[in-house]
């Protein structure tokens, strides 16, 4: 059993209804390192000021924080400085992308391309957007697999698609798309490309170069840092060509009665008081990840995937979804129900028990249509997690047909 990590996660060592907690729900959130609740209590008490606004010594300082979290997002993904633009969370960063850019540039006749598994953060703009714009909306479906169909790829990736927008790992399936493929293809026939990095960003790296993403969404609380900040990476001279998506303070170079001109990226994107001690936060995450290293985060989440799929497959009443996938890109998460058991009654026998898992729809209601489910139970894995959590995990999961007298 692996404890390393449990010394930097307080609450980890706690209890949940008077059991030792057991928290699966990191899809959702992740919990936080002291390293990081350290550096925001930092900037709070040693340096809080408004960013960009003052020449006094304070400001100077929280710009400086400001600014170094942008560096080192860049660096973290592959990036230039200038190409980050901070946002509350994904879901802003996906929005800004969709009313910034697709308003911009489609019109009636042009198609939508997204995947059935996507998030609602990166489906229902899409639908406003091909609403306001007459554009098509269409979707890339499953084979038997979970993985994304290639000949769904083949017929509806076509010249007409001007945007593909695609999850690079499913949080219903824990399912990693071949993203740098699909993009390839997609620059061929002149689409640019949407990448959601809210499941891939925290679990394994990700380098927005290689990928020739167009654009990349991240949230940081799902990478042990505080709510409230997210990422967008655009590329320069798409990111020079849009429109601001908010106006107001910061983002403006000069205001006449009549006109206004705006700031060089990515101030154009950021108006507003920004969070700054949300970036000291995301600064000390990416520096806790770094002194782990990606290869020693996906052996951990892959050996706890495994290990809890061989341990349900022997509970003959739970339905596993995603966990057949014959190209070994299934991580960290596991999506199932149990027979004659209806999830939410699941998840509160299991907090009960002190175990965490999420239960419903996760925000992907489509894609839990093309199941032919409503909603299912979902535990979710991060490298502080043990192969002890696994088996509080399974033994309460042992316990829910008992309780619920279906046996």
């Amino acid at each position: 059993m692996n404890n390393k990590f449990l010394k930097d996660f307080p609450i980890l060592r706690g209890e949940m209804n008077g059991h030792p907690l057991t928290y699966l729900d990191n899809s959702a959130t992740t919990q936080k390192p002291e390293s990081v609740v350290k550096s925001i209590c930092g900037y709070y008490g040693g340096c809080n000021a408004n960013p960009h606004r003052g020449v006094y010594e304070l400001s100077v300082k929280a710009t400086k924080v400001y600014e170094d979290a942008r560096n080192k997002v860049a660096e973290f993904i592959n990036a230039n400085a200038d190409e980050i633009i901070f946002t509350k969370n994904a879901t802003e960063s996906l929005n800004l992308i969709a009313y910034s850019y697709g308003l911009t540039n489609l019109r009636s006749g042009d198609e939508i391309l997204i995947t059935i598994s996507e998030h609602h953060s990166d489906l229902v703009p899409w639908q406003m957007v091909a609403r306001a714009t007459g554009a098509t909306l269409n979707y890339i479906y499953l084979d038997a697999d979970g993985n994304l169909s290639e000949s769904d790829i083949e017929k509806k990736l076509t010249r007409r698609t001007k945007i593909l927008a695609v999850t690079q790992i499913s949080n219903v399936l824990g399912l990693v798309n071949d993203v740098k493929t699909l993009a390839a293809r997609a620059h061929e026939l002149g689409a640019i490309v949407v990448v959601d990095g809210s499941q891939s960003v925290p679990h394994i790296p990700v380098d927005v170069r290689d990928l020739d993403a167009d654009f990349l969404a991240f949230s940081g609380h799902k990478m042990l840092s505080p709510m409230g900040i997210g990422v967008l990476f655009g590329k320069r001279k798409l990111l020079e060509d849009m429109p601001p998506f908010l106006s107001g303070g910061d983002m403006i170079e000069y205001v006449e009665e009549q006109t206004t001109t705006f700031a060089e990226l990515p101030q154009k994107f950021e108006a507003g008081t920004q969070n700054v001690g949300g970036a000291a936060g995301l600064t000390a995450a990416i520096n806790y990840l770094n002194g782990i290293g990606f290869d020693e985060i996906e052996r951990i989440e892959r050996d706890l995937t495994s290990y809890a799929i061989a341990e349900l497959k022997r509970l003959q009443y739970v339905e596993m979804y995603g966990c057949n996938s014959s190209r070994d890109n299934k991580i960290g998460i596991i999506t199932f129900n149990i027979k004659d058991v209806h999830p939410h009654d699941v998840a509160t026998i299991l907090d009960a028990q002190g175990v965490a898992i999420r239960a419903g729809h996760h925000c992907a209601q489509p894609l839990l249509k093309y199941l032919g489910q409503n909603s299912t139970c979902r535990a979710s894995f991060y490298f502080y997690n043990t192969r002890q959590d696994v088996d509080r995990f399974i033994e309460a999961i042992g316990q829910v047909r008992k309780i619920m007298r279906v046996d």
